[in-house]
């Protein structure tokens, strides 16, 4: 089974049976803020999360979406000379403003030429029915997704990372959202606090039994001025390595439905605030090495998925 010359269903693969070229995304910083940050819910955000709202590779926030969108696109030229654009809207939480400002920058993103879709980034808390309706109206002009960041199953490592929601609140947010025919893409973090393989495994079950239309594999980033080197200082935090990272996401692809898109095998961290691990900058040696160990095993996507 492969999805073009992958043993997984990739979001490049998704992208071009839809599309039918190629489709970049064009990471954006609106401004936002999250409500696990200003005090609304609690204070500094998730443990791991970055000064920047894990919108490291985003555009700048002093200039408006269509200078950003124009400054990325201008870069992502060089490279490939032809095809479609996502407007992804990923700094921060990107459904915590009023409707009529949320209206207004996503407008604005999707009015830029070659934008195909618009994807959102936000908390499974900050979908309130006003902005489930205007998402609802976006999904009815342009392909929308909306991304939440679920990043484990076990509630007592959410309290720990300071997630500041439980499972109920993210199972309601999906039903929210499938309700309104909008696909839903889950984030996971392997490597998180006091984890082990078993409890990575059981959230990567836990998100293919859900409505959920693609899923993001994120390696735990440990970076500069966040929460979570307190952890790292008491020494309770212990990095996975490369060969322990490549088994979980293997054996994760072979549980989830086929039909699931994968839309990330591994996050980025800015090599200049990344403490570790350090293996980690080598992403394409780590792709590389993901491919490999899926046709060594005789996995593929949704193998073992029940």
């Amino acid at each position: 089974m492969k999805w073009g010359d992958k043993r997984y269903h990739s979001l490049n693969y998704f992208l071009r049976q839809k599309f039918g070229c190629k489709v970049f995304k064009i990471s954006l910083d609106a401004g936002f803020s999250c409500p696990n940050r200003d005090g609304t819910i609690s204070k500094g955000g998730c443990v791991f999360c970055s000064e920047r709202g894990s919108g490291d590779f985003a555009g700048n926030r002093q200039f408006s979406i269509k200078q950003q969108f124009k400054s990325i696109k201008e870069v992502m030229s060089k490279k490939w000379k032809e095809g479609k654009y996502i407007a992804y809207f990923q700094a921060y939480t990107n459904t915590y403003a009023h409707v009529d400002v949320l209206r207004e920058k996503y407008e604005e993103a999707i009015n830029e030429e070659g934008v195909v879709a618009l994807a959102i980034a936000t908390r499974p808390d900050c979908l309130g029915e006003n902005v489930l309706s205007l998402l609802e109206e976006f999904s009815k002009r342009v392909y929308l997704w909306v991304e939440l960041g679920l990043q484990t199953s076990n509630e007592d490592t959410a309290k720990k990372i300071n997630r500041g929601y439980n499972l109920g609140t993210f199972e309601k947010a999906v039903e929210n959202l499938r309700k309104r025919n909008i696909d839903v893409v889950t984030h996971i973090i392997f490597g998180l606090p006091g984890e082990t393989k078993s409890d990575m495994l059981n959230t990567v079950n836990y998100v293919a039994k859900q409505d959920v239309q693609g899923v993001k594999f994120h390696l735990l980033h440990l970076m500069k001025n966040t929460p979570l080197v307190e952890f790292y200082d008491k020494e309770e935090l212990k990095f996975l390595s490369q060969e322990e990272y490549i088994d979980i996401l293997c054996s994760s692809i072979s549980i989830i439905p086929q039909n699931m898109v994968i839309h990330r095998l591994t996050g980025d961290a800015p090599r200049s605030l990344l403490i570790g691990p350090q293996w980690s900058l080598k992403k394409w040696e780590i792709l590389n090495a993901i491919d490999s160990e899926l046709e060594k095993r005789g996995i593929y996507q949704g193998i073992y998925h029940k």
